[in-house]
């Protein structure tokens, strides 16, 4: 396909209008357009809901290099003229808007507390959390929720722990998260207010702790502010981004996950009142199950550069799914079907290069742990309800909003 013939069309079809977001009809089911475009137009234009257009990368060895590509800047995207897909700004103090030096700056500060040592040693904690969780879960008895039991509470848990939060503040900052994620094309108001407050928040713990400093991960943020390693607007922005992105992103991935594997009997059957859970089967969880609606975060370019046959202009933005890449059969034989024992699976769930998910290690323990404690608890578990009754969030980062189960 000509760059010409490239910019006249708006979709995986000439003449069909291509809009961003796709809908999800059914659980678990890829929007039918990652396929279409994978096979026919790899990089299409598509329309957000802001009104901008960006390119979708669809295939997975181009989000490879997409997410690898120093001349595609996350921070451009915090430009006022710049296309952007929700109704907010990305906020240029967060380690997610950054390029480098900033970017390996921070990353740097932040690296220590999330190695796969510091994540194993959190283990035996995590298991605690997640053991008195289901203790609560059993002595209420079925039905219950279990994104209200478990996966919603475990992971907000464990960040605000390894952060130093209050156990008093998890509720609210739930809210605030939710909140802040959110796509709908007119809530840059709720946007703005949720990240204020959680910034307000955090403001005054920040305060509370330089007069009685505490040995967790706050507390050497604060030390490296008044080293002048860490900016203090940066300080704020950093604390609220591993809150929203160790809480949301893990709640989700356990939700669906959960689901995923009550839906596959065979697979799960072996499993059952179990030990740990297979490492092997995490990953695989993690690359079918779903994640970020738009599967990456959108990038500029800061210069002309080719993606396959696609030539991207300066200005321009683009959006690696790796939602779609996850589910390219180039990749991974049998792309769409769940395999537990899959092995070698490079997924990008985490992303890919220099933006790669700081808090890997830290999500795969947590999601091994619940998976293990929960099948070992309840094997009798299942839906308590009819599966066509559960139903979807609407933020950025897709996840059924209750899981009713009985064991």
């Amino acid at each position: 396909m000509s760059d010409d013939t490239q910019d006249a069309v708006s979709g995986d079809q000439p003449g069909e209008d291509l809009r961003f977001p796709f809908e999800q009809a059914e659980l678990f089911e890829p929007p039918p357009q990652w396929g279409r475009l994978r096979g026919t137009c790899p990089v299409a234009r598509a329309e957000l809901p802001t009104g901008d257009r960006a390119w979708l990368v669809t295939r997975y060895e181009d989000v490879r290099s997409v997410l690898n590509d120093p001349r595609l800047s996350r921070a451009a995207a915090t430009r006022p003229d710049a296309p952007r897909l929700g109704p907010a700004r990305p906020e240029p103090d967060s380690i997610m808007a950054m390029d480098p030096p900033d970017h390996t700056r921070l990353r740097r500060l932040l690296a220590p507390a999330f190695t796969g040592r510091r994540a194993e040693l959190l283990r035996p904690r995590i298991e605690r959390t997640a053991e008195h969780l289901l203790d609560h879960m059993a002595e209420l008895g079925p039905p219950a929720d279990l994104v209200e039991h478990l996966t919603r509470p475990l992971p907000i848990i464990t960040i605000c722990e390894l952060l130093g939060v209050p156990d008093r503040d998890r509720e609210s900052f739930k809210e605030w998260t939710d909140a802040a994620l959110t796509l709908a094309p007119h809530a840059a108001g709720a946007v703005t207010g949720a990240r204020q407050r959680l910034a307000d928040y955090l403001r005054h713990l920040i305060a509370e702790k330089q007069q009685t400093p505490g040995d967790d991960l706050l507390g050497s943020l604060i030390a490296a502010r008044d080293e002048d390693r860490l900016r203090p607007a940066e300080l704020v922005t950093v604390a609220a981004t591993l809150i929203t992105a160790g809480y949301h992103t893990v709640a989700n991935s356990l939700a669906n996950s959960v689901l995923a594997l009550l839906r596959h009997p065979d697979q799960l059957e072996p499993l059952r009142g179990g030990g740990q859970f297979p490492a092997e089967a995490v990953e695989e969880l993690l690359r079918w199950t779903p994640g970020p609606v738009s599967g990456g975060t959108i990038r500029i370019a800061t210069e002309e550069l080719k993606i396959g046959t696609t030539v991207v202009r300066p200005g321009e933005a683009v959006i690696p799914s790796t939602a779609s890449a996850n589910r390219d059969q180039a990749a991974f034989p049998d792309a769409d079907r769940l395999d537990l024992t899959r092995e070698g699976a490079r997924h990008i769930a985490f992303g890919h290069g220099i933006h790669r998910c700081l808090g890997a290690p830290l999500a795969r323990v947590e999601l091994q742990v619940a998976f293990s404690a929960l099948l070992r608890r309840f094997p009798g578990l299942r839906l308590a309800v009819a599966e066509e009754e559960l139903t979807w969030g609407t933020g950025m980062i897709r996840g059924v909003s209750a899981l009713p189960v009985a064991w």
